[in-house]
């Protein structure tokens, strides 16, 4: 009887982490499961096939103003040293 309990024990420590088995794929799922790729639907398929696109679930960009700003909109990769306060003392 001893035996059978230390080797429960040491089953229990050789168990996969509890973080590993959370994780499910495609491979260890169901036939029809279908994981995708995190998107979220844009609208819904019809009986006959069709797919109908609902403005209220597409995503809405709410962009400012830009004009007169003094900042460009992409930063250089070979950037120019500038002279700041802090460098010139």
């Amino acid at each position: 009887m001893p035996l059978g309990l230390i080797s429960g024990i040491g089953r229990t420590f050789r168990r996969k982490r509890t973080s590993s088995l959370d994780i499910l794929s495609s491979k260890r799922a169901p036939r029809d499961y279908y994981k995708g790729k995190n998107c979220k639907s844009t609208g819904f398929h019809t009986r006959k096939g069709g797919y109908v696109v609902m403005q209220e679930k597409l995503p809405n960009y709410v962009v400012p103003d830009l004009t007169d700003f003094k900042l460009k909109p992409y930063v250089s990769q070979c950037p120019i040293e500038v002279k700041t306060a802090e460098s010139a003392k």
